[in-house]
């Protein structure tokens, strides 16, 4: 087997000192070193082959170098581009990303959360976190960096960076109400979620100052955030007999079991009824006939997410960061249209 490349090895290939080479390869210490010093060093450090020890940097350090990431539903199409995001800003500080699945299951999520302390992790970006979340909750008592991505806990202190949810409800009622529409049904995503609840309240502050009326019976609220609970919703709407014209939906994969439903009623989307989501999930324009729905910016949220840990990693105070609400946009495409007359 060949020995291991160096740092000693490649300063000595360059005649420089160990310190400047070590400074070099670390992203956090170059700030003395020239550009030209740091590109000399890595690119003798690739010819040599050299890789870092992270375990012996791990001793002296006393972190691992890893990041816990943790996702609802490893399926939702969602997250590949907020897991891209995270990562495009931890590689290149030297972490490496672990990614768990919740399923959505409390209990599996507490059992992870351990398993991430076990392995040693530097800190926990946490997209399935539920409202009243005691596990997440005591592991940041108990000193561990953690930001929660997309949704919030209750009653603790843990930064987190969501979207927009008022804004992008207000959006929606606004565009559908300048198209005509006045019996709006809503399809409400689970409400021990912050993101079901945030977006249920904000549709009905907005439906009130438009002077809306938010039947109840005209308000279904699904289970989980997916195509099954969003198919048995608009079932349950239908089966009530009250007219909609429209159906403002918590999320798209809600909204894409809901046009199901309606499909199988015999309902043409937008001519019988206009639909709506949340999220702009991928390939969502080459589902007939296209969905409106709010774009969230998931490559973003996810560098936000991670920046924001880094930046606790960084500072002995670990709540310093609090709140970060990224903006979204209303997507037009062909589910929405004027209502009958």
């Amino acid at each position: 087997m060949n020995k291991r490349v160096t740092l000693k090895d490649i300063a000595k290939h360059l005649g420089v000192h160990v310190s400047t080479v070590s400074r070099a390869l670390d992203p956090e210490k170059q700030s003395n070193l020239s550009a030209d010093a740091i590109t000399r060093v890595r690119d003798v450090a690739r010819e040599l082959g050299y890789r870092p020890n992270r375990l012996a940097a791990g001793l002296r350090t006393r972190k691992s170098m890893s990041i816990g990431i943790m996702i609802p539903d490893i399926t939702n199409v969602i997250f590949p581009p907020i897991v891209r995001g995270i990562e495009n800003v931890l590689e290149p500080r030297g972490y490496a990303s672990i990614l768990v699945n919740t399923d959505n299951i409390a209990e599996r999520e507490g059992r992870l959360i351990q398993v991430l302390r076990d392995r040693g992790v530097d800190g926990i970006i946490h997209a399935a976190v539920l409202r009243d979340d005691p596990t997440i909750s005591w592991a940041a008592d108990e000193g561990l960096a953690v930001v929660t991505l997309n949704r919030k806990v209750d009653g603790h202190e843990i930064p987190y960076v969501i979207n927009d949810e008022e804004d992008g409800i207000r959006m929606i009622v606004d565009h559908l109400y300048q198209l005509g529409h006045r019996r709006i049904a809503k399809i409400a995503g689970p409400q021990n979620l912050s993101t079901g609840l945030l977006r249920y309240e904000a549709f009905l502050q907005t439906t009130k100052e438009y002077g809306l009326t938010a039947d109840p019976d005209l308000i279904e609220v699904a289970q989980q955030f997916e195509e099954e609970e969003g198919r048995k919703s608009a079932r349950r709407l239908l089966d009530k007999g009250k007219p909609f014209t429209a159906v403002i939906c918590a999320n798209d994969r809600l909204a894409l079991g809901a046009l199901n439903a309606l499909q199988e009623s015999g309902l043409q989307c937008p001519d019988d009824v206009s639909l709506t989501g949340f999220n702009d999930m991928p390939f969502l324009d080459l589902i007939p006939p296209g969905l409106t729905t709010i774009r969230i910016r998931q490559f973003r949220a996810g560098q936000t997410c991670a920046q924001r840990l880094l930046d606790i990693l960084d500072q002995s105070d670990r709540q310093a960061v609090a709140e970060t609400i990224l903006p979204v946009e209303l997507v037009l495409r062909g589910s929405t249209a004027a209502p009958k007359s």
